[in-house]
């Protein structure tokens, strides 16, 4: 298949050019040609070294990340990022970044994926961004204790332990999402009612803010909350005929 229908695709999937005014990632093809032919994509995370490294190895001519190498735009290609793009641009490995667009897409998102992990249902939108949304939420198909979505959280991709602000209710029933660093959302979290609050990590501030609103909530980790997204991706790539590989690189954050 042809880089640039693989990108069209991705683009359309996950409306790319909807978080163009609200997401500092440059989304989209980061590294490559106009053009190229592509045979086996490995999906990450991060684009790191490492996992640069472990898709050349691996033989693919793209990596699809969620943490891509452009913040904000790229005044210098040296240290840190040339060691990062020379391997790219020497073993002819495309780079495909998805920040936001799969942090909220209610279907194939990180967010859904939690959402999905947890048991979720009557779930709709959360966390607001100017017109888009980054989260989800929805109502537990029976009340958990704290312990109960705590142990569940553990269960996540690459988690290394969920930490457990337990200020809400003995039972929680529903709850929020923004995966990764989303603790600006828990005002909103707290506005719309919720029993408890999923995110990555977290500030000192939350845990003064939680236990006066009387919320719950759940650090389950950076890296944990945000492997659903590419394997989502991964998964569609698999029924485009692609070959594929799942890069893991867990960083315990």
């Amino acid at each position: 298949m042809q880089l640039s229908d693989i990108v069209a695709r991705l683009d359309e999937t996950l409306a790319t050019d909807d978080f163009a005014d609200v997401d500092a990632s440059a989304n989209g093809l980061q590294v490559g040609p106009e053009e190229k032919s592509v045979e086996k994509v490995a999906f990450a995370v991060d684009a790191a070294e490492a996992t640069i490294d472990a898709a050349l190895d691996a033989d693919a001519d793209l990596l699809v990340v969620h943490h891509g190498l452009v913040w904000g735009g790229l005044d210098r290609v040296t240290d840190r990022d040339f060691d990062r793009i020379e391997p790219l641009i020497r073993g002819d490995l495309a780079l495909y970044v998805s920040h936001l667009p799969l942090d909220g897409h209610q279907e194939v998102g990180n967010a859904a994926g939690v959402a999905d992990h947890l048991g979720l249902t009557d779930t709709e939108p959360f966390g607001s961004l100017g017109p888009i949304h980054i989260g989800q939420a929805g109502e537990l198909a029976s009340p958990k204790t704290t312990d109960e979505v705590r142990a569940a959280l553990d269960e996540l991709d690459g988690s290394a332990g969920t930490t457990a602000l337990d200020f809400g209710p003995d039972e929680i029933s529903s709850v929020a999402i923004v995966t990764g660093s989303g603790v600006d959302w828990l005002d909103e979290a707290i506005d719309r009612g919720v029993d408890a609050f999923v995110t990555g990590e977290g500030k000192q501030k939350v845990y003064h803010e939680a236990r006066e609103a009387g919320i719950s909530v759940f650090l389950a980790g950076h890296y944990a909350t945000e492997t659903f997204g590419v394997r989502s991706l991964r998964d569609l790539a698999d029924e485009w005929g692609l070959e594929t590989e799942y890069v893991s690189h867990p960083t315990g954050l």
